[in-house]
């Protein structure tokens, strides 16, 4: 129980980390450059990790590296960069709340993980709590930030559910440095093509990919990808609903703004919802001190 907490706490760096990404990208990366900006994210962070983890891809790896870039990455970067662009933080980061629900139906199908009854309660109570924490706030929505953001949310929860899958020969940090890389190397020739020269960044666009890159990629990214490894995928998709929280408090420290009282009810729904998703009931069998089978 207490490495499940333990392990639950390291997965969390991963939402906080990424959900300041929404604010930098929006306040301070270029507009009109998702693919670029994809790349400026996932390489730096990749090869920095790679230079700690000094492992490379082996057989079958270097093939999973190349699709997990993609999904996990590559592809998911841009599309949220897009999202980031073209929607209020409140409507993307709400659409990528369901990501709980679509990991453990990925996970259900791909790994056999049937979702236990608390992750589910824990899944429809911090859905409904984001949706009250970040509900209202938009006066239009538009349909192609939308689509971006659901195939973000498809995509990556199909890859992460894969690479817990596959994830067991090799440490996290070095299978996140090769999804990195991978995702970068193969969004370059996109970015060429369909937005040509890359854009030039003043000193505040440096210094937000350098954020992005470091803490909300290379950090965020090894320690979701840890989690991935000691705990169901449901549950970590459950805990990744700490993303929208530390964006809607992100921006009122910014802003000045207090909370309502329907979000100060969406923000208790989303903790109530991630703290009943780590209940674990121990089996009767071990709970009667009589032996019980164990995986391998």
């Amino acid at each position: 129980m207490e490495n499940t907490y333990r392990w639950a706490l390291v997965t969390a760096i991963a939402p906080v980390a990424r959900g300041t990404n929404y604010f930098v990208t929006h306040e301070y990366l270029p507009a009109g450059y998702p693919l670029y900006g994809a790349v400026f994210r996932a390489l730096p962070a990749g090869l920095l990790l790679l230079a700690i983890a000094r492992r490379l891809p082996q057989g079958v790896w270097w093939w999973r590296s190349l699709l997990l870039g993609v999904c996990n990455m590559g592809a998911f970067f841009a599309l949220i960069y897009l999202a980031a662009q073209l929607l209020p933080v409140s409507v993307a980061a709400t659409i990528m709340s369901a990501a709980p629900m679509t990991m453990a139906l990925f996970a259900w199908a791909l790994l056999s993980e049937r979702p236990a009854a608390a992750v589910l309660v824990g899944t429809v109570a911090g859905f409904a709590g984001v949706c009250l924490l970040l509900g209202g706030g938009a006066t239009s929505v538009n349909l192609g930030g939308v689509a971006a953001s659901v195939a973000a949310l498809t995509m990556s929860s199909c890859g992460y559910v894969l690479a817990k899958k596959w994830g067991r020969a090799d440490g996290p940090l070095a299978t996140t440095s090769w999804q990195l890389i991978a995702g970068g190397l193969v969004l370059i020739p996109f970015a060429l093509v369909f937005e040509g020269r890359p854009p030039t960044l003043d000193l505040p666009a440096v210094a937000g990919f350098a954020y992005v890159g470091l803490v909300a990629t290379a950090l965020a990214f090894t320690a979701w990808f840890t989690g991935l490894r000691h705990l169901d995928a449901a549950t970590v998709g459950l805990i990744g609903l700490l993303n929208p929280v530390t964006g809607v408090l992100l921006g009122l420290l910014f802003s000045a703004e207090s909370l309502t009282p329907r979000q100060v009810l969406g923000l208790a729904l989303v903790l109530a919802g991630i703290a009943v998703g780590q209940i674990r009931i121990r089996p009767r069998r071990a709970a009667a001190g009589l032996p019980s089978c164990t995986r391998p």
